[in-house]
Protein backbone atom coordinates (compact mmCIF):
# COMPACT_ATOMS: atom_id res chain seq x y z
CA UNK A 1 0.00 0.00 0.00
CA UNK A 2 1.12 3.52 -0.63
CA UNK A 3 1.82 5.95 2.18
CA UNK A 4 -1.02 8.20 0.99
CA UNK A 5 -4.22 7.47 2.85
CA UNK A 6 -2.54 6.19 6.00
CA UNK A 7 -4.61 7.29 8.98
CA UNK A 8 -4.81 6.25 12.61
CA UNK A 9 -8.11 4.54 11.84
CA UNK A 10 -6.69 2.56 8.92
CA UNK A 11 -3.67 1.60 11.01
CA UNK A 12 -5.94 0.41 13.81
CA UNK A 13 -8.08 -1.65 11.44
CA UNK A 14 -4.99 -3.14 9.78
CA UNK A 15 -3.46 -3.93 13.18
CA UNK A 16 -6.71 -5.63 14.26
CA UNK A 17 -6.73 -7.71 11.06
CA UNK A 18 -3.07 -8.55 11.61
CA UNK A 19 -3.81 -9.57 15.20
CA UNK A 20 -6.40 -12.04 13.94
CA UNK A 21 -3.83 -13.48 11.51
CA UNK A 22 -0.70 -13.67 13.66
CA UNK A 23 -1.88 -13.11 17.24
CA UNK A 24 -2.26 -9.87 19.17
CA UNK A 25 1.02 -10.39 21.02
CA UNK A 26 2.85 -10.48 17.66
CA UNK A 27 1.52 -7.19 16.30
CA UNK A 28 4.33 -4.66 16.11
CA UNK A 29 4.76 -1.28 14.50
CA UNK A 30 7.36 -2.86 12.20
CA UNK A 31 4.99 -5.61 11.07
CA UNK A 32 2.25 -3.07 10.47
CA UNK A 33 4.60 -0.79 8.53
CA UNK A 34 5.58 -3.70 6.26
CA UNK A 35 1.91 -4.20 5.43
CA UNK A 36 1.63 -0.57 4.41
CA UNK A 37 4.93 -0.62 2.51
CA UNK A 38 6.46 2.11 4.63
CA UNK A 39 9.17 2.42 7.23
CA UNK A 40 8.04 2.17 10.87
CA UNK A 41 8.96 5.81 11.49
CA UNK A 42 6.29 6.87 8.99
CA UNK A 43 3.57 5.50 11.27
CA UNK A 44 4.53 7.60 14.26
CA UNK A 45 2.79 10.64 12.82
CA UNK A 46 -0.46 8.69 13.28
CA UNK A 47 0.20 6.74 16.49
CA UNK A 48 2.28 7.58 19.57
CA UNK A 49 3.98 4.23 20.01
CA UNK A 50 3.40 0.48 20.08
CA UNK A 51 1.32 0.75 23.26
CA UNK A 52 -0.93 3.35 21.66
CA UNK A 53 -1.45 0.99 18.71
CA UNK A 54 -2.32 -1.90 21.04
CA UNK A 55 -4.77 0.26 23.01
CA UNK A 56 -6.44 1.36 19.78
CA UNK A 57 -6.91 -2.27 18.75
CA UNK A 58 -8.29 -3.10 22.21
CA UNK A 59 -10.78 -0.23 22.02
CA UNK A 60 -11.85 -1.31 18.54
CA UNK A 61 -12.34 -4.90 19.67
CA UNK A 62 -14.32 -3.90 22.76
CA UNK A 63 -16.61 -1.73 20.63
CA UNK A 64 -17.13 -4.44 18.02
CA UNK A 65 -17.88 -7.03 20.68
CA UNK A 66 -20.30 -4.67 22.47
CA UNK A 67 -22.14 -3.95 19.22
CA UNK A 68 -22.42 -7.66 18.48
CA UNK A 69 -23.63 -8.47 21.98
CA UNK A 70 -26.17 -5.62 21.94
CA UNK A 71 -27.62 -6.83 18.65
CA UNK A 72 -27.86 -10.38 20.02
CA UNK A 73 -29.58 -9.20 23.21
CA UNK A 74 -32.23 -7.06 21.52
CA UNK A 75 -35.69 -8.17 22.65
CA UNK A 76 -34.44 -11.04 24.80
CA UNK A 77 -34.66 -11.68 28.53
CA UNK A 78 -33.81 -14.39 31.03
CA UNK A 79 -32.14 -17.50 29.68
CA UNK A 80 -32.64 -16.39 26.07
CA UNK A 81 -30.65 -13.22 26.80
CA UNK A 82 -27.96 -15.17 28.65
CA UNK A 83 -27.52 -17.60 25.76
CA UNK A 84 -27.56 -14.86 23.10
CA UNK A 85 -24.96 -12.81 24.98
CA UNK A 86 -22.74 -15.84 25.62
CA UNK A 87 -22.94 -16.99 22.00
CA UNK A 88 -22.09 -13.51 20.71
CA UNK A 89 -19.05 -13.47 22.99
CA UNK A 90 -17.92 -16.97 21.97
CA UNK A 91 -18.52 -16.44 18.25
CA UNK A 92 -16.56 -13.19 18.26
CA UNK A 93 -13.63 -14.85 20.02
CA UNK A 94 -13.59 -17.70 17.52
CA UNK A 95 -13.90 -15.42 14.49
CA UNK A 96 -11.47 -12.78 15.73
CA UNK A 97 -8.93 -14.43 18.05
CA UNK A 98 -6.46 -11.55 17.93
CA UNK A 99 -9.07 -8.90 18.54
CA UNK A 100 -10.55 -10.99 21.32
CA UNK A 101 -7.09 -11.15 22.95
CA UNK A 102 -6.84 -7.38 22.56
CA UNK A 103 -10.20 -6.92 24.29
CA UNK A 104 -8.69 -8.56 27.38
CA UNK A 105 -5.92 -5.95 27.60
CA UNK A 106 -5.88 -3.94 30.80
CA UNK A 107 -6.54 -0.33 29.88
CA UNK A 108 -5.06 2.62 31.70
CA UNK A 109 -7.14 5.36 33.29
CA UNK A 110 -6.84 7.47 30.15
CA UNK A 111 -8.25 4.85 27.76
CA UNK A 112 -10.77 3.22 30.08
CA UNK A 113 -13.43 5.97 29.94
CA UNK A 114 -13.47 5.83 26.12
CA UNK A 115 -13.79 2.05 25.99
CA UNK A 116 -16.92 -0.02 25.52
CA UNK A 117 -16.08 -1.88 28.74
CA UNK A 118 -18.88 -0.08 30.55
CA UNK A 119 -21.35 -1.18 27.86
CA UNK A 120 -20.30 -4.80 28.42
CA UNK A 121 -20.91 -4.49 32.16
CA UNK A 122 -24.27 -2.76 31.61
CA UNK A 123 -25.43 -5.48 29.22
CA UNK A 124 -24.41 -8.19 31.67
CA UNK A 125 -26.27 -6.41 34.46
CA UNK A 126 -29.32 -6.08 32.19
CA UNK A 127 -29.30 -9.85 31.72
CA UNK A 128 -29.07 -10.31 35.47
CA UNK A 129 -32.06 -8.07 36.12
CA UNK A 130 -34.10 -10.84 34.49
CA UNK A 131 -32.91 -13.07 37.33
CA UNK A 132 -33.78 -10.43 39.95
CA UNK A 133 -30.29 -10.39 41.45
CA UNK A 134 -29.43 -7.56 43.83
CA UNK A 135 -26.05 -6.35 45.02
CA UNK A 136 -23.61 -7.72 46.04
CA UNK A 137 -24.83 -10.87 44.27
CA UNK A 138 -25.15 -9.03 40.98
CA UNK A 139 -21.45 -8.08 40.98
CA UNK A 140 -20.53 -11.63 41.92
CA UNK A 141 -22.67 -12.98 39.08
CA UNK A 142 -21.14 -10.54 36.56
CA UNK A 143 -17.70 -11.80 37.53
CA UNK A 144 -18.81 -15.42 37.36
CA UNK A 145 -20.31 -15.01 33.88
CA UNK A 146 -17.31 -13.19 32.45
CA UNK A 147 -14.91 -15.67 34.04
CA UNK A 148 -16.87 -18.63 32.71
CA UNK A 149 -17.19 -17.22 29.18
CA UNK A 150 -13.55 -16.16 29.02
CA UNK A 151 -12.26 -19.39 30.51
CA UNK A 152 -14.30 -21.58 28.17
CA UNK A 153 -13.44 -19.56 25.08
CA UNK A 154 -9.75 -19.38 25.98
CA UNK A 155 -9.50 -23.12 26.49
CA UNK A 156 -11.50 -23.87 23.37
CA UNK A 157 -9.53 -21.56 21.07
CA UNK A 158 -6.25 -22.91 22.48
CA UNK A 159 -7.34 -26.43 21.48
CA UNK A 160 -8.02 -27.61 25.01
CA UNK A 161 -11.17 -29.53 24.05
CA UNK A 162 -10.04 -31.18 20.81
CA UNK A 163 -9.00 -34.51 22.24
CA UNK A 164 -12.28 -35.36 23.93
CA UNK A 165 -15.04 -37.17 22.03
CA UNK A 166 -17.81 -34.90 23.39
CA UNK A 167 -18.33 -31.92 21.10
CA UNK A 168 -17.38 -28.55 22.56
CA UNK A 169 -20.77 -27.18 21.45
CA UNK A 170 -22.57 -29.75 23.60
CA UNK A 171 -20.49 -28.81 26.63
CA UNK A 172 -21.08 -25.11 25.90
CA UNK A 173 -24.85 -25.69 25.90
CA UNK A 174 -24.61 -27.64 29.16
CA UNK A 175 -22.53 -24.84 30.67
CA UNK A 176 -25.15 -22.24 29.72
CA UNK A 177 -27.92 -24.44 31.15
CA UNK A 178 -25.93 -24.73 34.39
CA UNK A 179 -25.34 -20.97 34.54
CA UNK A 180 -29.06 -20.35 34.06
CA UNK A 181 -29.82 -22.77 36.92
CA UNK A 182 -27.27 -21.08 39.18
CA UNK A 183 -28.61 -17.61 38.38
CA UNK A 184 -32.21 -18.69 39.04
CA UNK A 185 -31.13 -20.16 42.38
CA UNK A 186 -28.60 -17.56 43.49
CA UNK A 187 -27.84 -17.87 47.21
CA UNK A 188 -29.37 -15.15 49.36
CA UNK A 189 -27.15 -12.76 51.27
Amino acid sequence: MARAGVTAERLTQAAADLADEIGFQNVTVSALARGFGVKPAALYSHIKDARDLRVRVALLALAELADRAAAALAGRAGKDALVAFANAYRDYAKEHPGRYAAAQMELDSEALPTSAGRRHAEMTRAILRGYELQEPGQTDAVRMLHSTFHGYVSLETAGGFRRHPREADASWSATLDALDTVLRNWPAG
